[in-house]
């Protein structure tokens, strides 16, 4: 019997992975900090295959010894998920940086310790924020791709969102040196995925009528909106699929194509505006429910930011990623099922 272990199980991306895993027949052992958060997933899931194990603390440097010495040998496959994306953490350098970095590690050298004979693979689900300049973003002439890495250091980090994108670029850095460093004691195929900003709906209706994670979030900020009112806060970024997300963690953990790579995966940029007008378009029951600012102006600009280009890895994944357009009304489509219609 072999098993997958994924870190950070309760997570938006992770859950639509194990579902993934599930039905392809794998035995998984995920993760998660707290026993309350160990019922929900086994609820959530109710599959035998599924094992939950508690790791309560990213700081330690031996956190996830102890999972991996009670499998050892019967572990063949890695994701780590598990990192500090909470913008109310407060300490930059302890709550994102270090945590990042020493919980990566720690399931990178119990691998070492208890599993290097039986792990084949391991996905680090890293960001596009690793690979991008936050200072040049904005500049045409920069390019963001595979080969990119956020110029940034510790000393850069001054607010939530800078601290969690050097924290996953030292990170993924970190997971490099030490396959590098550890060649001759592990065997593991290695590869990061590096999406940019992931949304869509939640792997189950039962997690939508909770609190959301904070990209998927943005879609009750659109519901919260007042008709006449302003638009919620938001500006164009990259966006893509949760959907899309797990599916190519699943497929660089399986095939050795992926091995060594940095996967980008594409993604669609919209306005504010955007958005919104998808969504009147798609859920008509909603107008003068909720603003709608100026129907069909303020489109997203081709060339306006750094050039993405994700060729390599579009290419490596083969498959034809799920159209924002589809990825938004997916996820309002989701709340209205849950909650109800706003009666504003």
């Amino acid at each position: 019997m072999s098993y997958t272990v994924i870190t950070g199980a309760n997570g938006f991306i992770a859950q639509h992975i194990i579902k993934i895993l599930l039905s392809n027949g794998h035995k998984v052992i995920g993760t998660v900090r707290t026993q309350e958060k160990a019922d929900t997933i086994a609820k959530l899931f109710d599959n035998e295959n599924l094992i939950l194990e508690i790791v309560p603390d990213l700081n330690a440097v031996e956190a996830f010894d102890p999972l991996f010495k009670k499998y050892n040998t019967q572990i063949k496959y890695v994701l780590h998920t598990a990192s500090p994306a909470d913008s109310t953490l407060t300490d930059l350098q302890n709550d994102y940086i270090n945590t990042a970095i020493t919980g990566t590690l720690s399931v990178f050298n119990a691998i070492k310790s208890y599993a290097a004979d039986s792990v084949e693979s391991v996905v680090y689900t890293s960001s596009s924020l690793a690979g991008a300049n936050l200072k040049t973003i904005f500049d045409k002439t920069a390019i963001i791709n595979e080969e990119s890495w956020n110029p940034d250091g510790r000393g850069d980090a001054v607010d939530s969102f800078s601290a969690y994108s050097i924290s996953k670029k030292l990170a993924e850095q970190a997971i490099w040196k030490f396959k590098e460093d550890n060649k001759d004691a592990i065997k593991f195929r290695l590869s990061t995925i590096n999406p940019f900003f992931v949304t869509g709906p939640q792997a189950f209706d039962e997690t939508a009528k909770g609190k959301l994670n904070e990209t998927a979030s943005y879609f009750e900020q659109i519901l919260a909106s007042k008709p006449g009112g302003d638009l919620a806060p938001f500006f164009g970024v990259p966006a893509l699929d949760v959907r899309d997300v797990a599916r190519a963690h699943y497929l660089a953990l399986t095939e050795s194509r992926f091995d060594g790579q940095r996967i980008f995966l594409d993604a669609d940029v919209y306005t504010t505006q955007q958005w919104y007008d998808v969504i009147h378009e798609k859920f008509p029951e909603l107008n003068g429910k909720i603003a709608k600012g100026q129907p069909g102006t303020n489109k997203f600009k081709e060339g306006s930011i750094a050039k993405i280009d994700v060729s390599k890895s579009k290419k490596l994944l083969g498959f034809d990623q799920i159209p924002l357009k589809q990825t938004i009304t997916d996820g309002i489509a989701q709340l209205l099922r849950v909650r109800r219609i706003p009666q504003n």
